[in-house]
């Protein structure tokens, strides 16, 4: 794997893999909705439908067209701390997907008609993913809120469309200009391709953008809560009840071994029907349907610090949600007190790998992963690494990532079955 830093700022990681001749191409930007301006909730997941509409020498909509035309695939996705723009493809198009990732991180061309465009694709999103499905969003879109008071924390990344009806493009302009410059940004190749041939590619397609002055990061400190925070939200779809709760994980730049440890500590819950919680609350108690606990809303290191410990549970109609955290509480004790078995750790930590090696062996999670890995935490090797750091975690660990939950105080997020009224 091979770093470079061009002279405007852009990082560039090159992980020629061998293998068949496909690559994947990431441009990974240093802000997400957690940088959307005050007023304008849901601005960063509207830009990055907005990079579509065209740029100095692509046409609204060419860009897919462009890579699927190249026998490829592509997409994007608005996360709290970033937003990337990927596709994979034969290894022939390389240049092809390198000079329209370029093109657009020139400029953008946008006008109110391609805006309004995007807005009714917003949407459309929010009410198929969101509100137009049982549990849509559920719980991201609503715990943060709970367990956050900032509004870079708090706020729902959807995005408020009454805002957003009154962007102009000329907002959308200077949103480029100060988040989307080549310092802000990584791009990752990955897969199939010559290391030389693709290093002089990059040069000839980037290092030609000026450098420009670029937006900070969003200040995203804040302190944890001192007492419990709680929260509902109704849901009309939902067959039934559910309880998300939500702890503070450490920061993986100063404290990742810890934080290794609430990914095993999250598979050693839920991450299997015999697993601690699920089978207590699914066969043993009984009170409910299914259980998932993980670290962070988009999956492990997807984030900055202040990052989540999400635990989210389906209830049975007569389960009371007190009782569910209870016995959570009673299972995160036994493991702060005592750890997991030997055979426990062994078996789940080997589950862990293994999900973890697969997920790396696509070609597009691996090069999306990478750049994530690169931006948030500076650690491009974390995709090869974080196996091995599992495999190391230890039953203490483990143990002090069960104390870590219960020490600080939750946010509760109960959700209620709506009822509608016949018509």
């Amino acid at each position: 794997m091979r770093q470079l830093t061009l002279e405007n700022g852009l990082r560039v990681v090159l992980d020629a893999r061998g293998g068949p001749p496909a690559v994947g191409v990431a441009v990974h930007y240093g802000t997400g909705f957690r940088g959307d301006p005050a007023g304008r909730s849901g601005f960063a997941h509207l830009f990055e439908h907005a990079m579509f509409q065209g740029s100095a020498s692509v046409g609204p909509g060419e860009h897919i067209r462009a890579v699927q035309g190249s026998g490829g695939t592509a997409g994007a996705s608005t996360h709290q701390d970033y937003t990337d723009f990927y596709q994979v493809a034969p290894t022939a198009a390389l240049d092809r997907l390198l000079f329209l990732e370029a093109d657009r991180m020139a400029g953008v061309r946008l006008d109110a008609h391609g805006l309004d465009i995007q807005l009714r694709v917003i949407r459309e999103e929010i009410a198929t993913q969101v509100t137009g499905r049982p549990y849509g969003g559920f719980p991201w879109t609503v715990l943060p809120s709970v367990l956050y008071t900032s509004f870079a924390n708090a706020h729902d990344g959807y995005g408020d469309l009454a805002g957003l009806r009154q962007v102009t493009p000329e907002e959308c302009v200077a949103f480029h200009a100060a988040h989307y410059a080549p310092s802000r940004a990584v791009l990752t190749v990955c897969g199939g391709f010559d290391e030389t041939e693709a290093e002089r590619l990059v040069l000839h397609h980037f290092a030609a953008l000026p450098p420009r002055p670029a937006a900070p990061p969003p200040d995203l400190a804040e302190a944890p809560p001192v007492r419990a925070r709680a929260g509902d939200h109704e849901d009309a779809r939902a067959p039934l009840p559910a309880l998300a709760l939500g702890h503070r994980l450490p920061d993986p730049s100063h404290a990742l071994p810890a934080y290794v440890a609430h990914m095993v500590l999250a598979a050693l819950l839920t991450g299997t029907d015999r697993a601690r919680l699920t089978a207590r609350l699914v066969t043993g108690t009984g009170l409910a349907t299914a259980v998932r606990a993980g670290c962070g809303f988009f999956g492990p290191l997807q984030a900055r610090d202040p990052d989540t410990f999400q635990t989210v549970v389906t209830l049975r109609p007569d389960a009371d949600a007190e009782d569910v955290r209870a016995e959570t509480d009673r299972i995160l004790t036994r493991l702060a007190e005592h750890g997991p078995t030997a055979d426990e750790l062994t078996r789940t930590r080997t589950q862990l790998c293994v999900s973890l090696s697969r997920t790396y062996d696509s070609l597009v999670h691996r090069t999306r992963h990478i750049g994530a890995f690169t931006l948030l935490h500076g650690r491009p090797h974390l995709v090869d690494a974080l196996p091995g750091l599992v495999g190391r975690c230890t039953a203490d660990e483990v143990a002090a990532a069960a104390r870590n939950l219960l020490a600080v105080p939750c946010a509760v997020l109960r959700l209620h079955v709506r009822e509608v009224a016949p018509v």
